[in-house]
């Protein structure tokens, strides 16, 4: 009887030693991902893809013009302050907008001057990329490749954010303090704002 008991024991044992690994295994396969992978996943064409000698991709596959710099600047628009914490990328409405570096999302929703922002962090670099579209396709706590499509290019204009205090010459509300459709990139490191030219 103490043989035959022992014997099951020792089943059960192995049996969950196996799936355990069986997980592991899964679970590397899933992260595992090779960055092309992740492009292609994403229906992103691996010509307009930019690797920085940083490791960073640029976020803006295809669109390469800068609109206003990091730093002090003019306010383009009522609300918009003069230091600029980021750059500009022009890109039209609906334009993808891929993942710097690989990190956890931290934040999504409308985010004052900003409007509609996502906030990747992977510990050391937190990346913000805003006035992107109120349609979120990621979501708080998600883990994220470098290269994965995480939003598009948002409208200038958005109706449903409540007492939106940014309007435009027309007096219709804006995707947070804009002159029109484009990403604003910026990178902060420990909570202070760098240059995301820096890194490309």
């Amino acid at each position: 009887m103490f043989f035959s008991t022992f014997k099951y024991l020792i089943i059960i044992i192995l049996l969950i030693i196996i799936s355990y690994i069986g997980l592991i295994f899964s679970l590397d396969s899933v992260d595992g991902l090779t960055f092309t992978d992740t492009l292609t996943n994403n229906n992103i064409n691996t010509d307009d893809i930019i690797v920085s000698s940083s490791g960073f991709v640029w976020p803006a596959p295809g669109y390469n013009t800068i609109t206003s710099y990091y730093g002090y600047r003019d306010a383009p628009t009522s609300g918009a302050g003069t230091f600029h914490s980021g750059i500009d990328i022009g890109a039209p409405t609906g334009s993808k907008i891929i993942a710097a570096f690989s990190g956890t999302v931290t934040y999504i929703g409308f985010n004052g001057p900003n409007g509609y922002t996502i906030t990747i962090s992977d510990g050391y670099y937190t990346a913000n990329y805003s006035h992107v579209s109120p349609y979120f396709l990621v979501y708080v706590g998600q883990n994220i490749n470098q290269g994965t499509l995480i939003s598009t290019v948002g409208p200038k204009n958005v109706y449903d954010v409540p007492n939106n205090p940014y309007k435009d010459s027309a007096g219709n509300p804006t995707n947070g303090a804009t002159t029109g459709p484009h990403l604003h990139f910026s990178i902060r490191i420990n909570g202070y704002s760098v240059n995301p030219l820096n890194y490309y």
